[in-house]
C-alpha cells in the first residue's frame, strides 16, 4: 500500500531565515513558522488563541531564496514532508525533534510585509494600452463563444 507524509502550513516567519552551507557547497536554511487557531471557550465564551511553533528546514536552491526573501513576521505557505528524530542534549537527556523538511514555497501578504518598517518603493505601473472595441455584426452573434462543447 502506497503512503503520504505530506504537511502544509500557511503561517508567520517568527524569526529571520538562517542560511547555512553545508562542505558539499548546499545551502540549507532554517526558519521558524508559527500557526495559530481561535476557537471559542465552552465556558467563558471567549476566544482563545492556541499557537504552535514548527521548525522548517529548506535546501539548494529554494534555501537561497528563502535567505534572501523572507524575513521576521513575514507570511508564507509551506509544503514538505514530517522528518522525526532524536539527540542527547548536554545533560545526557534524550530528545525528540519533528522538523518539516520544505519542498515548496510561497510568499504571502503584501509588498512590504515583515520587512521591520522598512518602506520600500512601488515600481511605476504603466496603463495598458487602449485597444478599439471591434465592429459588431448586424447579426448580434460576435460575442458568442466559438468553442462549444457539445
Amino acid at each position: 500500500m502506497a503512503s503520504v507524509n505530506k504537511v502544509i502550513l500557511i503561517g508567520n516567519l517568527g524569526r529571520d531565515p538562517e542560511v547555512r552551507y553545508a562542505p558539499s557547497g548546499a545551502a540549507v536554511c532554517s526558519v521558524s513558522i508559527a500557526t495559530t487557531s481561535r476557537r471559542k471557550d465552552r465556558d467563558s465564551g471567549e476566544t482563545v488563541e492556541d499557537t504552535q511553533w514548527h521548525r522548517v528546514t529548506f535546501y539548494d536552491r529554494l534555501a537561497e531564496i528563502v535567505g534572501e526573501h523572507l524575513k521576521k513576521g513575514r507570511s508564507v505557505y509551506i509544503e514538505g514532508r514530517l522528518k522525526y528524530g532524536k539527540y542527547t542534549d548536554k545533560d545526557g537527556i534524550e530528545r525528540n525533534t519533528v522538523d518539516i523538511v520544505a519542498s515548496e514555497m510561497q510568499m504571502l501578504g503584501g509588498r512590504g510585509e515583515g520587512d521591520s518598517g522598512e518602506q520600500r518603493q512601488q515600481p511605476q505601473r504603466q496603463a495598458a494600452p487602449q485597444r478599439k472595441a471591434p465592429q459588431k455584426s448586424s447579426t448580434g452573434f460576435d460575442d458568442m463563444d466559438d468553442d462549444i462543447p457539445f
